[in-house]
């Protein structure tokens, strides 16, 4: 189940909204003020695979942007 970042158009408030279901994405409303004048914000995710090559599915390197908690989204690369 997914975790979004919302921002409110109204306060400017930033939030995360946990969501079950995707009829719950329309009755987001600020946390602070109320308003339904929310817009849904772009996240970065990390998903690490422990496969057999780690290799084959992952860009390792030894450097990274520090933008991201993993060090090793695509933005890093």
């Amino acid at each position: 189940m997914p975790v979004y970042d919302y921002k409110c158009q109204k306060c400017g408030l930033v939030f995360e909204k946990f969501l079950r279901s995707l009829a719950a994405v329309y009755s987001v409303k600020c946390e602070k003020c109320g308003s339904a004048r929310v817009k849904k914000l772009v996240s970065c995710c990390a998903i690490s695979s422990r496969g057999k090559s780690e290799s084959a599915g992952s860009s390792k390197s030894s450097h990274s942007c520090g933008s991201c908690s993993s060090h090793s989204c695509s933005t890093c690369h």
